[in-house]
């Protein structure tokens, strides 16, 4: 079978490697496209995953409309060339529109619920939409098939990660040491139109109060002050997990880093509102789950409220062991993903006929 897979974020690096590998392993010719943004490109290459690159990142509004166009333009040509049998992407519009256009089946994945312009544009065109059990958007259910698990853990069970302990050498840091990272995303994507987390200006006040509990490292996808800089990790991208395992604390903007730091067994604290000033979180079935039923993250729509509770977290000096045993239970009653994916693929469509079934 002939698959084509879209990456356009690197958490679809992760998302997809394992499946890939596994497909690629028993026989199906598949071909990669990629969108230059953030560290894509660097973990495909870290990954010794081939792949063409199809555009790059546009942070206007206007720009990405027009975008639209010209990259379903170029991923036509490409998918044209290498006939795919399925394509598949995340949240995907382009994919949708090239494989309505060859008259080709697509898959979309997706753990995001209410991504307006996103999903309008992508949810008319795809042929199946597979998303966690929890989430929370009511589709198509002609088209929604369920899972019982995470985006996340399709690269971060226990089969498929083990932690590096030498990423603590390229810090300076030790397995004693205690460390908290704090995440700050761009707000350039469609669906952080409204949005805000952490307040610029605030941050250096903000990680003064949590090194009174140890280290402090940024990741950031936007620029930071030359204060801030000093504070950045350095470490190369297919290590940051391994780092996140050891950490403390997570903190940030960035939703994606807060569940892989839960499921790495760390405490993870989401801050992010939307226009009325609420929590984000409350809106997300993966982040509903891993609070209530898990008691493994927590979302804030401020900063305050979120330092108190990293503060009430960075107390306990026995996080670490409890997180861990937390994270244990959550694998137990989680299915692997990465099977699941390369199944259901393989199988397609007789797999999404037997799961709507139960």
């Amino acid at each position: 079978m002939k698959l084509l897979f879209d990456i356009g974020h690197p958490g679809h690096v992760h998302l997809f490697r394992n499946c890939i590998n596994t497909l690629s392993g028993t026989g199906n010719e598949i071909t990669l496209t990629a969108r230059d943004k953030e560290s894509t490109l660097q973990l495909l290459k870290a990954y010794k995953l081939d792949y063409t690159l199809r555009g790059g990142l546009r942070e206007s509004m206007l720009k990405k409309a027009f975008n639209l166009f010209s990259t379903d333009y170029r991923l036509l040509r490409i998918a044209r060339d290498f006939n795919p049998d399925i394509l598949i992407g995340v949240h995907n519009p382009y994919i949708a529109h090239v494989a309505k256009l060859l008259g080709k089946p697509s898959i979309t994945f997706t753990d995001t619920e209410n991504v307006g312009v996103a999903s309008n544009l992508t949810f008319p065109f795809t042929d199946t939409i597979c998303t966690p059990s929890c989430f929370l958007e009511k589709l198509n259910s002609n088209k929604h098939v369920k899972y019982n698990g995470f985006h996340e853990i399709a690269y971060l069970h226990p089969d498929y990660f083990k932690p590096d302990l030498m990423v603590l050498d390229e810090l300076g840091l030790t397995k004693n040491d205690d460390f908290i990272i704090l995440r700050f995303i761009s707000w350039a994507a469609s669906h952080d139109v409204g949005l805000q987390g952490i307040q610029k200006g605030s941050e250096l006040d903000f990680i003064k109060k949590l090194e009174d509990y140890g280290r402090v490292f940024i990741t950031s996808e936007r620029r930071l002050s030359s204060a801030l800089e000093s504070y950045r990790i350095n470490i190369p991208v297919d290590k940051m997990h391994s780092l996140m395992h050891y950490a403390r604390l997570y903190l940030g903007e960035g939703g994606t880093m807060a569940v892989e730091s839960a499921l790495l067994g760390t405490p993870a604290i989401h801050v992010e509102s939307n226009s009325r000033g609420e929590a984000t979180g409350n809106y997300s079935g993966n982040f509903l789950e891993l609070r209530d039923k898990y008691d493994m993250l927590y979302f804030y729509p401020n900063q305050k409220q979120a330092l108190d509770k990293a503060i009430e977290l960075l107390e306990d000096k026995n996080i670490k062991n409890r997180w861990g045993a937390k994270k244990d239970k959550l694998f137990r009653e989680k299915i692997d993903v990465t099977a699941w994916m390369t199944d259901f693929i393989e199988r397609y469509p007789m797999s999404f006929r037997e799961y709507k079934n139960g």
